[in-house]
C-alpha cells in the first residue's frame, strides 16, 4: 500500500536517483522533476502529499515555487540546499517550508523527515465546529475557515488558520513554541522551532494594524506567545 505521493524537484540526477530509490523502498509513490518551471506545471495539475524541493533550480528557484504554492495550498514542503547559511534557512521558513535539509545528507534521515512531516500534517489539531470567534473587527469562523477583519477577508494558509484558532480559542493563555508545535504541527524532533516564529510573524503581517506593535498576537518575552482579545 502506498504511504503517499511525493514530488521531488531536484536538478542533480545522482541526488534525485538516490532519494527516489529510498522513498520508493519506504512505500511512497515518487515523481522526479529536474527544473522549476516543469515543477510548477505539474503542481498546477495535481498536488502531491509532500514536496521535496531543491533551493537552487534552473528556470525558477525553490523559494519562488514555495511562495506560489503557499498562496494556494498547505502541502508540506521539505527544502534541500547546499547552502549552510542561517539566512537561507530562514528564507525557506519565511516562505512556508516545513523542514530544511542541508546537502550532503543521509537518504535514510530524509526518509525519516518525510515520515515526520507527513505525520505532523495528519496530527495537527483541527478546530471543532462551532460559532465564530469575534474580537472587535476580527471574526474567525471554524466552519468555513474564513477570517475577516471588518469587511475584508484575510487569506490564511491552513496552518496559519489552525495556529490563530488555537490561540484565539484560549485568549490570554501563554504558549511556548514547543506547545504550539505539538498542538498545531504535531511534535517532532526534526521540525525547526523557528517555524512557529515565522507563522506568528506572517499572521501579524496579515492581521495587525502595526505588526511591529501587535495588539492581538503578543509576545510574552522569555516564554512564548498569547492571543490578547
Amino acid at each position: 500500500m502506498s504511504q503517499g505521493s511525493i514530488l521531488i524537484v531536484e536538478d542533480e540526477p545522482s541526488i534525485a536517483e538516490v532519494v527516489s530509490l529510498y522513498l520508493r523502498r519506504a512505500g511512497y509513490q515518487v515523481q522526479v522533476i529536474p527544473d522549476g518551471r516543469s515543477a510548477l506545471r505539474a503542481l498546477e495539475t495535481q498536488l502531491p502529499d509532500l514536496l521535496i524541493l531543491d533551493l537552487m533550480l534552473p528556470g525558477l528557484d525553490g523559494l519562488a515555487i514555495t511562495r506560489w504554492l503557499r498562496d494556494r495550498s498547505d502541502t508540506p514542503i521539505i527544502m534541500l540546499t547546499a547552502r549552510r547559511a542561517e539566512t537561507d534557512r530562514i528564507a525557506g521558513l519565511e516562505m512556508g517550508a516545513d523542514d530544511y535539509v542541508v546537502k550532503p545528507f543521509s537518504p535514510q534521515e530524509l526518509v525519516s523527515r518525510v515520515r515526520a512531516v507527513l505525520r505532523r500534517a495528519g496530527r495537527s489539531e483541527q478546530p471543532a465546529a462551532g460559532p465564530p470567534l469575534v474580537f472587535d473587527d476580527l471574526r474567525i469562523d471554524p466552519v468555513t475557515r474564513l477570517v475577516h477583519m471588518g469587511e475584508r477577508e484575510i487569506n490564511l494558509t491552513a496552518k496559519e488558520f489552525d495556529l490563530l484558532w488555537l490561540m484565539a480559542a484560549h485568549p490570554r493563555q501563554v504558549y511556548n513554541r514547543e506547545q504550539l508545535l505539538d498542538r498545531v504541527w504535531g511534535h517532532s524532533d526534526y521540525i525547526d522551532p523557528g517555524t512557529v516564529t515565522v507563522h506568528i510573524r506572517r499572521l501579524r503581517e496579515k492581521l495587525e494594524t502595526d505588526p511591529a506593535h501587535p495588539a492581538h498576537l503578543v509576545t510574552v518575552w522569555g516564554v512564548g506567545y498569547k492571543f490578547e482579545p
